[in-house]
């Protein structure tokens, strides 16, 4: 085990195993969504904040998650540690660090990605703030707009090292109703090859 190791859910890691984890350096990739659509549990992530470890966020497979929504994964983050540990448990601000720097920490690149810096490459995301569940706003900190109030839709704009990926909400790497025609087509094709169609 090592810096390199990331390990999907940590739902049921031990003293002794979270002291590993600590003491190597490895990460954890949080899949709220995932665990709770599988009942696996929810991961202790307040606790391996505290202690150090670097977690990100994560949503899993298509299968045992269907949306793959970071907006979801963030939202559900910050929420399902609260009865367990109290209203202020995962701060909005720390779930945004998870999606954002606890993921380019986990893949080695935040010298790279992560965060809005000189030198980095510029990858971003432009919210519409202006839709009616966002409202109001009076004032509010936008980590917890972000977290709890706005979803996938309200993407206007991905950029990926400078480039676009989704202009004005639409995607222009590539013709959206071929990526889901080819979908459906594998999707037909493995249940054939599975037998189960």
């Amino acid at each position: 085990m090592n810096e390199r190791l990331v390990m999907a859910h940590a739902v049921w890691l031990d003293e002794g195993e979270r002291d590993l984890v600590r003491r190597k350096g490895a990460h954890v990739c949080h899949c709220p969504s995932s665990n709770l659509k599988l009942a696996s549990g929810i991961a202790p992530i307040p606790g391996y904040l505290a202690e150090g470890v670097n977690v990100a966020l994560g949503a899993d497979g298509a299968p045992c998650n269907n949306r793959l929504d970071v907006f979801t994964e963030m939202r559900l983050a910050a929420l399902i540690q609260k009865p367990m540990h109290g209203p202020r448990a995962m701060p909005a601000a720390a779930v945004v660090e998870m999606a954002t720097m606890g993921g380019a920490r986990a893949l080695g690149l935040d010298e790279r990605i992560g965060s809005l810096e000189v030198g980095k490459e510029a990858d971003i995301v432009v919210v519409d703030r202006s839709a009616l569940h966002v409202s109001p706003h009076a004032g509010g900190d936008p980590m917890s707009e972000l977290v709890y109030s706005h979803c996938a839709s309200d993407v206007v704009s991905v950029i990926v090292a400078g480039e676009f990926v989704v202009r004005d909400r639409s995607l222009v790497t590539a013709d959206s109703a071929q990526v889901a025609a080819d979908a459906e087509a594998e999707r037909v094709a493995l249940l054939a090859r599975a037998q189960l169609s």
